[in-house]
């Protein structure tokens, strides 16, 4: 079973400023994600030291791969619409 999707009013509201262009990037972007054999782009990413190394420290405590979570973080918020 699904989980159902709630959307506030405003982020409904912005929605509505998305170009036809822009929702199927969007969409296309989304479906490819899903794929299982998804291939992998390497990227570059300015983030303060402090925060990088609190964020490595918290996923080692919990035997995780850090970048394992940002990659699942980055899912769960495409996913929360």
């Amino acid at each position: 079973m699904r989980p159902v999707q709630y959307f506030t009013r405003e982020y409904l509201e912005q929605c509505k400023k998305l170009s036809t262009k822009d929702i199927l990037e969007f969409l296309e972007a989304f479906r490819l994600m899903q794929q299982l054999e998804d291939k992998t782009r390497l990227i570059s990413i300015k983030i303060p030291e402090t925060m990088l190394s609190a964020f490595k420290k918290k996923c080692e405590l919990n035997n995780i791969k850090y970048q394992t979570k940002i990659k699942q973080l980055m899912k769960e918020w495409l996913e929360s619409g």
